[in-house]
């Protein structure tokens, strides 16, 4: 997913004719998961705004599958789509990488992994690759894998490249192809997107573990979150070990994952992973087709009136989005099934036209 896209969009899309309709909020649903709901109140201006935004939403064709949107602890809309539901798992898609950036801090906290500077071959069982030797594989560092600076020839958004993901979906082993991919660039220096580099990250927290990656998260993070309504699976076929599958989970339970980031880490008067890792983990370190890239999170130009307003995201092909907004306390959950598509960068657009301002009105 392009996200240099994003800009044009929101230079670009107008929900200035939508539909006169009237659109009645109704609070949401009380689940007892830990969140409290209220009815959203605005000013007029806003809520007429907010009112067109969902009649088009619901009379026109779209993808966009669910929006959740969250402010001071409190959901304050939810609405879902289709035969989507609160209770209905979706594919995350590459929202799944954010997440393991959190279980990497926590697999330095416990001390599983002793630094983030660390060359992954220290971690990597049988590292050793059997094609394409270069010396500079021993130096691509862990931190390189989650600012995707490997060197490796692996872009999942360029078809020529030998690590793009599909080509690698077709391979008996992810690892070792990987692995044996050659270099292309000084480690450190190029960022390109390389979905096989976050694999080898999950990795590197199974075998540093000696837990596979799925019951690592289910222990140290989803357990502590009451999030259970969860599985993990892939949409390429075969046997796909642990460390390569994604997260499909409802979206009350990721913006669960906004708030974990919202308080630097702690949940509960528990802290589940370091303050320092969320910090460093959620600021930029490099820029992947322009925007800003930490450690498997974006960092989005969204504005108001010309302001910025800081965006902390993971994003998922087909409209997954998880965005967080420290400076006013918003967690924003979206899914979606415009894969492949600009589409889904929509949310984007909604948020940036109609509820970031009355959000922050």
């Amino acid at each position: 997913m392009k996200h240099h896209y994003i800009l044009l969009f929101l230079l670009s899309y107008s929900i200035s004719s939508l539909s006169q309709d009237t659109f009645t909020y109704s609070q949401p649903k009380h689940l007892n998961d830990g969140w409290k709901t209220e009815v959203f109140s605005t000013s007029k201006e806003h809520k007429a705004r907010i009112d067109k935004l969902f009649n088009q939403l619901q009379h026109k064709k779209h993808d966009v599958h669910s929006i959740v949107l969250i402010k001071n602890n409190t959901i304050l809309i939810e609405k879902y789509f289709d035969t989507n539901s609160y209770d209905k798992p979706h594919d995350m898609r590459s929202v799944t990488k954010s997440i393991i950036s959190i279980l990497m801090g926590i697999a330095i906290d416990k001390g599983y992994v002793d630094s983030v500077d660390d060359p992954i071959s220290k971690y990597l069982k049988n590292f050793v690759p059997t094609k394409n030797w270069d010396h500079r594989k021993e130096k691509i560092t862990i931190a390189q894998l989650l600012s995707m600076s490997t060197g490796l020839d692996c872009n999942d958004w360029d078809k020529k490249s030998k690590g793009q993901e599909d080509k690698v979906y077709k391979k008996k082993d992810w690892i070792k192809y990987t692995l044996n991919l050659p270099m292309i660039n000084e480690p450190g220096t190029v960022s390109n997107y390389c979905t096989m580099g976050v694999v080898l990250a999950a990795e590197i927290i199974s075998q540093a573990s000696g837990m596979s990656i799925d019951l690592f998260a289910k222990k140290y993070v989803f357990d502590h979150l009451r999030i259970q309504n969860i599985s993990w699976g892939h949409t390429s076929k075969g046997n796909i070990i642990p460390s390569a599958k994604r997260l499909y989970m409802i979206s009350r339970d990721l913006a669960k994952i906004g708030k974990l980031i919202l308080q630097d880490g702690k949940w509960n008067y528990q802290q589940i992973v370091s303050k320092e890792w969320i910090q460093k983990s959620t600021s930029p370190k490099t820029k992947i087709t322009g925007l800003p890239y930490g450690y498997l999170w974006w960092e989005i130009p969204l504005k108001v009136n010309e302001k910025k307003v800081p965006t902390i995201a993971a994003t998922g092909n087909g409209g997954q989005y998880l965005m967080i907004f420290p400076e006013i306390d918003v967690i924003a959950v979206f899914t979606g099934g415009a894969y492949n598509s600009q589409e889904d960068k929509l949310p984007f657009v909604l948020m940036q036209k109609a509820f970031l301002p009355a959000f922050i009105n």
